[in-house]
C-alpha cells in the first residue's frame, strides 16, 4: 500500500515578489533657457510697455524662406496649454503649446551689437537656416 503525505500547497509557490519602489518624480527641465541679458531685456519691456503685462509669449510661425520664424509678444494672461518659465521672480515667458516641440532644449538670449540688437535663439532642434537667418527648419 502506498501511503498518501498532504503537502500544504504554499511549500512549493514561489517566494511573493516585493511591492514596486516608487522613485521620486524627477523635476523636468524647463523647455527653454533663458540668459541674464534676456531676462533684463525681458524686464525693460514689461516696464516700459505701459500697462500691465503676465508676460511675454514665444512661439513659432510659419514664415520665411526656409519655413519656420520665431515669434515673440506680450501676454496679457496665459492661454489654456502654455508653459509657464520663471527665470526671475517678476519675469514670465510662455511658450505657446503648438511651438513647444520646436522649442524644447532651446536657448534664448538678447545680444546687442553695433549694428543690431535683438532676441536670439539657439535650438539643437533646428536642421538648418535661411541665408538671412530669419527663418529655420527641424
Amino acid at each position: 500500500m502506498s501511503e498518501i503525505v498532504e503537502t500544504s500547497s504554499t511549500a512549493n509557490a514561489p517566494a511573493p515578489t516585493p511591492a514596486p519602489v516608487k522613485r521620486a518624480a524627477r523635476p523636468r527641465p524647463p523647455p527653454i533657457a533663458i540668459t541674464p541679458s534676456a531676462i533684463e531685456r525681458v524686464r525693460a519691456l514689461m516696464a516700459k510697455r505701459g500697462k500691465p503685462s503676465f508676460g511675454v509669449r514665444v512661439g513659432v510661425r510659419t514664415r520665411g524662406c526656409s519655413g519656420l520664424s520665431y515669434t515673440l509678444e506680450y501676454a496679457d494672461a496665459a492661454s489654456p496649454g502654455d508653459e509657464v518659465v520663471e527665470p526671475a521672480p517678476d519675469v514670465r515667458v510662455l511658450i505657446d503649446p503648438k511651438a513647444s516641440m520646436f522649442l524644447f532644449g532651446t536657448e534664448m538670449d538678447y545680444v546687442e551689437e553695433k549694428l543690431q540688437s535683438g532676441f536670439t535663439f539657439r535650438n539643437p532642434n533646428e536642421k538648418g537656416r535661411c541665408g538671412c537667418g530669419e527663418s529655420f527648419h527641424v
